[in-house]
């Protein structure tokens, strides 16, 4: 175990998580063998609890909090640690787990635990929506209703599968909108079909913006342009594929804060949540967390 990883933590699991009630003691035991020791160990049952509990843990100041779920619980967490010396340490529990992925962070728990174990603190940035800071990506457009309308028991029975499967059947619904972008003093208008606020490069575990990343000190907005519901279908595509043709079908912007309107008004969906509307300032929060990731080189 490295001089930089806490030996002392409280492990907060949300167990409305696609497998965070069957991991919670299969993390407590390979915690324990990997050498961190829990002063507590909490499960979430309860929808809507997970910030309070968050909250009274940060409160105890332990060396290291683990949390345990998918992106929007991560999420949660964040507020509270940001102006802590609080380590932040990950289990990927979700259906995306696209934080976890940016930071280059197993995917199975014995690989994340091993993070946990033997990898390194490193500050990193947040992303935020005027004041609510997010670990890696918020959006505008198909994925916010998607976040917002898909069944929990397809989300949790079929994972990814699903999201897609719930995917294809809004976008037989869905219609652009006007982006109107501001940033170091110019304001553009686009015709746009999602918009990716990035602090990371996977948004619904696919990698999409290259650029993004969460030590860079920079927000990336990523808009996929065009009208047609198909075109939006091509860019997941090819983004999915790695092809070049997908940098045809975005375009970015980057900064430390940049204003966001649209038209109509539109929800933003927050790793995964929907809790917010436009307009917004998206900003990014340097160095707001110590997060638990894989050494480097």
């Amino acid at each position: 175990m490295t001089a930089t990883t806490p030996r002392e933590a409280i492990l907060i699991v949300n167990g409305l998580s696609r497998r965070g009630r069957v991991q919670f003691d299969a993390a407590r035991e390979l915690l324990g063998k990997a050498g961190i020791d829990l002063v507590d160990a909490i499960t979430v049952e309860k929808p809507g609890t997970l910030i309070e509990i968050v909250a009274r843990a940060v409160e105890r100041r332990p060396a290291m909090l683990i949390v345990g779920g998918g992106d929007g619980s991560l999420s949660c967490a964040v507020d509270a640690l940001v102006g802590t010396d609080i380590v932040f340490a990950i289990l990927p529990l979700g259906t995306a787990n696209s934080f976890a992925r940016s930071l280059d962070i197993p995917l199975d728990l014995p690989g994340a635990i091993e993070v946990i174990a033997k990898g390194e603190a490193r500050r990193i940035d947040l992303g935020m929506i005027d004041d609510d800071y997010y670990c890696n990506c918020a959006a505008i457009g198909l994925s916010t209703k998607i976040g917002e309308h898909i069944p929990p028991m397809l989300k949790k029975t079929l994972g990814r599968v699903g999201y897609l499967l719930w995917a294809s059947w809004q976008s037989l619904k869905f219609r652009g909108f006007r982006l109107i972008v501001t940033h170091d003093g110019v304001r553009e208008e686009i015709d746009a079909l999602e918009v990716r606020i990035a602090n990371g490069s996977y948004h619904g575990g696919v990698e999409l913006i290259d650029e993004a990343d969460p030590e860079s000190g920079e927000i990336v907005v990523q808009a996929v342009i065009g009208t047609s519901p198909a075109a939006l279908g091509w860019s997941w595509l090819a983004s999915w594929l790695r092809l070049r043709a997908r940098k045809d079908t975005t375009v970015e912007y980057r900064g430390r804060a940049i204003h966001i309107e649209t038209r109509p008004p539109l929800k933003v969906s927050i790793d995964g949540e929907v809790l917010a509307r436009t307009p917004f300032t998206a900003r990014v929060a340097r160095k707001a967390v110590s997060v638990m990731a894989p050494k480097r080189g």
